[in-house]
């Protein structure tokens, strides 16, 4: 009797064709995958615009898996609560772009989310000391945020090791995501390592065979 993995894959719907979003969420919905990845990106926090509200709610009309969006947007607190009714099930913000981390995840729980805070690569992860038990997720950088496509960074491994020290010494529940160059050569490596949740885009969009894709991802981990 084979064990059925743990880890959550979550296809990145930024790689999505735009033109053809209800095909691709319901195929989506179809494969084993477990979340839908959104990014939500301002063109000032990261240097491109991806999608707003209106495109959130139509992929929320025909979702039927969970929302696991991703600001990548300066300000985060403006919008937290027009997330939540847009049925976000996980809404994680930046480090980098809060002054008040502690306030805004207490926020965004408060509105019967998730909380979720993302890492660009080259922020340390002992910076989530002091709020790592109060979170639901954090999420790991593994390449610069913006765009879709980019190499993956080696270093990703060793920081993913690091989280989950920190996450078992401070007793968090907290998932680790990785979001960036995902594909089948890493994605076992950094399960071992600690990941819980992989964000897939290109490599599950640019395949032939998509539902596939990401079946073969979710055995090798």
């Amino acid at each position: 009797m084979t064990t059925m993995s743990k880890t959550l894959i979550a296809p990145s719907v930024l790689a999505a064709d735009f033109a053809n979003l209800e095909r691709d969420i319901t195929l989506i919905n179809q494969s084993s995958a477990d979340w839908f990845h959104i990014d939500i990106m301002d063109g000032v926090f990261v240097p491109n615009i991806s999608f707003g509200m209106p495109v959130l709610a139509a992929i929320g009309r025909h979702a039927q898996k969970p929302l696991d969006v991703h600001l990548m947007i300066v300000d985060p607190d403006r919008y937290i609560d027009v997330f939540a009714d847009l049925g976000a099930h996980v809404l994680s913000v930046h480090l980098e772009a809060c002054t008040h981390l502690h306030r805004t995840v207490q926020a965004i729980k408060a509105k019967g989310m998730k909380a979720g805070v993302a890492l660009n690569p080259h922020t340390p992860i002992h910076l989530l000391e002091d709020i790592i038990q109060d979170l639901d997720l954090v999420v790991v950088m593994s390449v610069n945020p913006g765009f879709g496509g980019q190499k993956f960074i080696e270093n990703t491994y060793e920081k993913v090791r690091a989280l989950k020290a920190l996450i078992q010494r401070k007793s968090s529940q907290a998932l680790i995501e990785i979001d960036g160059g995902v594909q089948s050569s890493n994605a076992a490596q950094l399960v071992a390592a600690g990941a819980d949740v992989l964000v897939a885009g290109n490599f599950v969009f640019s395949s032939p065979e998509p539902i596939k894709t990401i079946q073969e991802l979710k055995n090798l981990v």
